[in-house]
C-alpha cells in the first residue's frame, strides 16, 4: 500500500494544520470578518489546527489502507462541512464563491487523490 497521493494530499493538510496553530488570525482575515467575530474565527482556525493535524497523522502514520481511507473520507467530509458553515456566515457573494472554491477545491482534490490511490490499489 503506498496511497501516494493521499498521503501527499495528507502532508500539505498537515502543513495547513500548522499554520492554523501559528497564525489563527488568518482566518478572519481572509473573511473579512468584524473585530466582534475575530476572536470566535481566530478558536475555529485553532480547532481546525487540531482537528486536521489529527487526521492527516492518522493518514500518514496508519499502516492499512482502511485507516488511510477512513482518514481521507473524514478530511473530505470535513471539508464539505467547513465549506457549508463558513459560506453561509457572509452576504458578500465574491467571499463565499471563494470560500467554496478553496474548500469544495480541497475537498475535490482529497477525493480524486483518494479515488486514484483506491484504483491503484484494487487494480
Amino acid at each position: 500500500m503506498t496511497y501516494a497521493l493521499s498521503r501527499l494530499m495528507s502532508t500539505a493538510t498537515a502543513g495547513y494544520a500548522g499554520y492554523c496553530l501559528a497564525r489563527p488570525a488568518h482566518l478572519p482575515e481572509a473573511l473579512h470578518a468584524g473585530r466582534q467575530d475575530r476572536p470566535g474565527l481566530e478558536l475555529l482556525a485553532r480547532t481546525y489546527g487540531v482537528r486536521d493535524a489529527a487526521i492527516s497523522g492518522a493518514a500518514l502514520l496508519g499502516r492499512s489502507p482502511r485507516t488511510l481511507r477512513t482518514a481521507m473520507l473524514l478530511r473530505i467530509a470535513m471539508d464539505l462541512g467547513d465549506g457549508a458553515v463558513l459560506s453561509a456566515r457572509t452576504d458578500d457573494p465574491d467571499l463565499r464563491r471563494k470560500v467554496l472554491a478553496i474548500t469544495l477545491g480541497w475537498a475535490g482534490l482529497n477525493a480524486l487523490a483518494l479515488a486514484i490511490d483506491t484504483a491503484r490499489d484494487d487494480g
